[in-house]
């Protein structure tokens, strides 16, 4: 009998956050960091053999686990990944590391509480990423919310208590729309199993209201314009862990191609001119308002909602190398902004401020910092040779193919994103010593150039050679995109799902197709 990874992967950390919890006190800072970080090593295991023998040339789910919960309601223990789902599952595990060893200093106070609640929220995590069963997939959609609540709300800055309050009560509001419209579907299907929510064929009506729901939950997860409100308040005063576990992961990209996209196509090709218009906003109004901010957290913050922009253009430009692109771009920018404000933390807790005004001449004292920072830098801008191009060009390849001034329009991400981000490594990095605090500075320990070396390959690795990352993703995306097209145009499309599957119509006609009820 094979052994149970996926489930192993979800409840390693959830079972080793309880034992920090439950071993774990201020005065053993100690041994509760060791616990936590075997904990974390202990999770990502199951990832060696899941990338190891996972086969690309398979379309369908695989290594899965299906044990029925309730034969009444038809809740079962469903998990299974394929190439859209596997990067973001090794992401998250390796994810929980990084943050417990960037945390290994940084956090003084209860300790075993910080570690527990991140352990647990890596498990929920998994729990989101596997899930092929939709009341699992709420369940440990909302359970997210609990730590990330308690993470910025506990171990934040001056306005901790707003920002950990406004998160929790948008998500929760687009999560009460997504499970009214899994109510529906259950409510049609007498079942929570997502193959069998994918192939059930639903009026237009019902299936905008359905998408509607599902983009309330995930549009804030995004977060896409005008649902982004909430992240740049936790950038600046939640805790640099919490930040970087929300930039990481990008739970509502993924729900979107998951969800929204394959069970109610008629209507995601009914709003894609409305999605197409507020990612496009995203990209442009974001990095706008990044190049006027004062703070390294929130102009980080802006450049997120700029890049994932990007990834909600790829995913409605309803192409194949726009939505691969999509799912490239958001590994890709998981690493990047968790490097990028894993950089930013440390020198907060260096000089206990993030004020762009404050530095100055940073190289002079911290040259390795500056070193890798420029990496991440160029990442952010998206130069060829780092893992921030990959993503970039294949999404703004994709919204040409679909239409090309909106590829154009889109494709101004690489002048704003390089003009606010070299302004604010120039500020921080070059001239002369700012002041007493920047001179004093001691640059990154072995430990933290450990950390961020270890992004930092992963950045090249992605840059310099992205086919083990596409080979695996270009198939599954293949597959939901060919079930779309079937779905809105059952006459012509094809049934492989193969390359030829390149656009959608031009919005005009996608609005007039879908008024057909299906």
């Amino acid at each position: 009998m094979p052994l149970p990874l996926l489930s192993l992967l979800i409840w390693i950390p959830i079972v080793a956050g309880l034992a920090v919890l439950r071993a774990g006190s201020d005065a053993a800072r100690g041994r509760t960091r060791w616990i936590a970080l075997i904990g974390a090593v202990a999770g990502f295991l199951p990832v060696i053999p899941l990338v190891a023998n996972f086969r690309n040339d398979v379309t369908s789910m695989q290594f899965v686990e299906n044990m029925r919960w309730s034969p009444t309601f038809d809740i079962a223990w469903h998990l299974g990944v394929d190439g859209i789902s596997l990067w973001l599952v090794a992401l998250t595990a390796l994810t929980t590391i990084i943050i417990v060893v960037a945390s290994w200093e940084s956090i003084t106070q209860r300790t075993a509480q910080y570690y527990g609640a991140f352990l647990m929220l890596s498990g929920f995590m998994q729990g989101v990423f596997t899930s092929l069963d939709g009341m699992m997939f709420f369940v440990a959609f909302e359970a997210t919310l609990i730590p990330l609540y308690l993470l910025i709300g506990t171990w934040g800055n001056k306005n901790r208590t707003y920002a950990a309050v406004k998160f929790f009560f948008v998500s929760l509001l687009g999560s009460l729309m997504m499970l009214m419209s899994m109510l529906y579907l259950y409510s049609q299907t007498h079942s929570f199993d997502l193959a069998t929510w994918r192939e059930t064929h639903l009026a237009t009506i019902p299936q905008i209201l359905i998408f509607l729901g599902f983009l309330a939950a995930f549009g804030v997860k995004v977060p896409m314009w005008p649902l982004h409100s909430w992240l740049p308040d936790v950038h600046l005063d939640g805790p640099t862990g919490a930040a970087v576990m929300i930039g990481m992961l990008k739970l509502g990209g993924y729900g979107l191609l998951r969800f929204a996209l394959p069970i109610a196509p008629q209507a995601s090709h009914f709003f894609a001119p409305m999605m197409i218009t507020l990612s496009l906003i995203a990209v442009v109004y974001s990095s706008l308002v990044a190049l006027v901010q004062t703070d390294m957290r929130r102009l980080l913050a802006y450049s997120t909602i700029s890049h994932m922009g990007l990834v909600t253009l790829g995913l409605f430009v309803f192409n194949r190398i726009g939505q691969a692109g999509a799912i490239v771009q958001m590994l890709s920018y998981g690493i990047v902004s968790g490097a990028m404000l894993l950089c930013t933390g440390m020198l907060y807790d260096r000089t206990k401020t993030a004020a762009i005004a404050e530095y100055g001449g940073v190289a002079n004292t911290m040259p390795r910092f500056a070193s890798l920072l420029m990496l991440f830098s160029m990442a952010n801008i998206g130069l060829p040779g780092t893992s921030g191009f990959v993503g970039e060009f294949m999404v703004l390849m994709g919204a040409i193919r679909f239409n090309f001034w909106i590829g154009a329009m889109a494709a101004t991400t690489l002048i704003l994103s390089a003009a606010y981000t070299l302004w604010m490594y120039k500020r921080v990095i070059f001239g002369a010593i700012a002041n007493a605090r920047v001179a004093k500075l001691k640059d990154v320990s072995r430990r933290e150039f450990a950390l961020l070396g270890v992004m930092a390959l992963l950045v090249l690795a992605i840059g310099l050679n992205p086919k083990p990352f596409t080979d695996a993703i270009d198939p599954s995306v293949g597959t939901l995109l060919a079930q779309s097209e079937r779905s809105v145009h059952p006459e012509d499309a094809p049934a492989d799902g193969g390359e030829h599957l390149q656009a959608a119509a031009p919005a005009p006609v996608v609005a007039a197709a879908v008024r057909t009820p299906g």
